[in-house]
């Protein structure tokens, strides 16, 4: 895996991304603050190393729902307009501005809180966090989320060994497209 190439891809994308979605980005602002009242959502999670990184993202769920992860969460706490950005995974729109800093890229394992002690193990047995974590992968376009931590691992670990430019490209076009369900969230 050639890491300055895929960080070069990262960086253009993103920048790509950023300056020619921007009208879409402040009407998402706007929506969302008209929504909770706070539409970023910024939450500490375990990057590359296992250092720490404020991921920014659209809020989808209720100001006051706990810091957990999506599938422990419940449904409920997502709001009308939290269902749309999800279902379209607009909430993941400034994130772009993580790739752009170097904290993450556009394809790696999803960054992990904290408290997931099981998962953080489970990807540190198997080196997942020599890189960056991304904001789709093959766990995401496959609908493997964080309920399964030794299956995340595992398959977060498979897709750092097979990285290619076009694999990296392909999951990319597949969750564009709508590949893969998105974080679950706990149906109670």
């Amino acid at each position: 895996m050639n890491r300055w190439l895929f960080r070069m891809l990262d960086f253009l994308f993103a920048l790509t991304g950023l300056v020619l979605g921007l009208p879409v980005l402040i009407i998402l602002y706007i929506l969302g603050l008209l929504d909770t009242g706070s539409p970023l959502f910024l939450q500490q999670r375990v990057g590359r190393n296992q250092k720490p990184f404020t991921l920014v993202k659209f809020r989808t769920m209720q100001k006051d729902t706990a810091h957990v992860a999506s599938h422990l969460a419940s449904a409920s706490s997502i709001t009308r307009f939290g269902h749309f950005l999800r279902r379209t995974k607009l909430d993941e729109l400034p994130q772009l501005w993580n790739v752009l800093k170097g904290e993450m890229s556009l394809v790696g394992p999803r960054p992990c809180l904290f408290n997931q002690h099981e998962l953080i193990d489970e990807r540190a047995k198997r080196g997942v966090f020599d890189v960056r974590p991304g904001i789709t992968g093959l766990a995401q376009i496959n609908d493997i989320d964080m309920s399964t931590p030794e299956l995340l691992a595992k398959t977060d670990a498979q897709m750092i060994e097979l990285l290619s430019v076009p694999r990296y490209l392909g999951y990319i076009v597949k969750t564009v497209s709508g590949k893969g369900a998105g974080d679950r969230v706990n149906r109670d």
